[in-house]
Parts: structure tokens; sequence; C-alpha cells
């Protein structure tokens, strides 16, 4: 693994996690662990009100950092934003967010990772370029490969706006066959943007271009 993408082995009171070992390779979906509520604070389930006491335990939530009873806290679920290595102790609430995190993790970030192949545009230029388009694998930049290179960070993209075909008045299916990219440049408040046109001659790629826009449209939320 190369130095810029190493990453180290860390134990907290929430659970052990895999972090990268320079603070300025994390993800830009990453999540810092929250400051645990002080036990002297919380006499009380946070969200049944059941005291606590010596038979009902108190536990904290791994990703609010909230203390509950354990049935209010019961779930064990993997939290990848933070880089857990296991599945943590999380309330109800946060368990069904991080649920579809893990959905995000497991289908859509390796999507993008995998890449695309697109038509590129840059500005109010009228020639395009072909294109190889992923996510890096440190997943912190766009990275476009073709007689050109390009390097996106992920944090500078302001807009996202993906491109479809197929409505019909009746109510037809629309599919995705683009996407126009606004980004700022690092130090510099100028916008640039970037035109992706899936290419209609690469009819067996449509589908995975498809999905690689799909998966870029949820990285935006």
């Amino acid at each position: 693994m190369s130095g810029g993408d190493a990453k180290k082995l860390v134990r907290s009171p929430s659970g052990l996690r895999m972090v990268p070992e320079h603070r300025a390779a994390r993800s830009p979906f990453g999540l810092d662990e929250p400051p645990w509520v002080p036990d002297k604070e919380c006499p009380r389930c946070m969200q049944c009100d059941t005291k606590f006491d010596f038979i009902t335990r108190k536990h904290h939530c791994r990703r609010c950092g909230k203390c509950f009873c354990d049935k209010c806290c019961s779930k064990k679920v993997p939290l990848p934003r933070m880089c857990f290595v296991d599945p943590v102790r999380q309330c109800a609430e946060c368990a069904l967010v991080s649920q579809k995190e893990t959905e995000f993790y497991d289908r859509q970030l390796k999507v993008l990772m995998n890449g695309a192949t697109f038509f590129v545009t840059l500005g109010t230029s009228d020639k395009s370029e072909l294109m190889v388009c992923r996510l890096s694998n440190n997943q912190r930049y766009l990275v476009l490969d073709g007689d050109s290179h390009y390097e996106i960070e992920i944090i500078q993209i302001s807009t996202v706006q993906i491109l479809t075909e197929g409505f019909t008045p009746g109510g037809g299916n629309t599919r995705a066959i683009g996407m126009i990219l606004q980004y700022k440049v690092p130090g510099s408040e100028e916008v640039m943007q970037m035109k992706f046109i899936a290419g209609e001659d690469f009819s067996c790629n449509k589908k995975l271009s498809a999905a690689w826009l799909a998966a870029m449209h949820k990285v935006t939320k």
C-alpha cells in the first residue's frame, strides 16, 4: 500500500477502527466519532426514559454518543463511515441510517471505483474526449483518464446534474445518459464545468455507465 493511502489500526472506547495514517488522506464520506454523553449526565435512557440502576445498564450509541438502555440500543450494525472493523452498538434511529449507508459503501462506491467510459467536454468547448472516469481508491478524487488526465477533489464538487432521456407523456421510463459537473478550482473561486455523455457506440457499456451515473447521484446526497 502506498504511503499516502497507508492505514493503521486504532482502538477507541467504541471499538477497533482502521483509519488512514494521515488525516489529509481521509475519505470525504467519513465521520468523526462523537463525544459520549457523560454517565453522570444521563440517569435515564434518552429514548424510553427508563431509569438506570444496577440491573438496567446504560449503553452509548457509537454514532450519536447518546445514552440508552439495552432495549433501545441493542443492535450492532456496520458503521463504515467511522472506519469500524466490526459492527458496533447503535440506537434504533442511528442503526437505520447506518444500514442505508452500508448499502452505499457495498454497492455504489464499488461501482464508482470500478469506473465507466464517457465522452467528456470541458467548459464551453465544442470538442469532447473519450475518458475513463472513476473514483480514486481513497475516495477523495474523481479521476479522468484519456489523452488528457484530470483529478477533481470530491469536496470541491458543487453541483451534479444527471442528464436523462426516454421520458414520454405517458409515463415511460427514463435512463441516465450523462451528467453536468461543476466544481471549484482549489485556491480559487473559479467554477469549472464538465459534461459527461455515455458513448452511443459502446452499447455494452450503457448499463455500466447508467449504474455509474446513478451511484454518482447518490454521492452528492
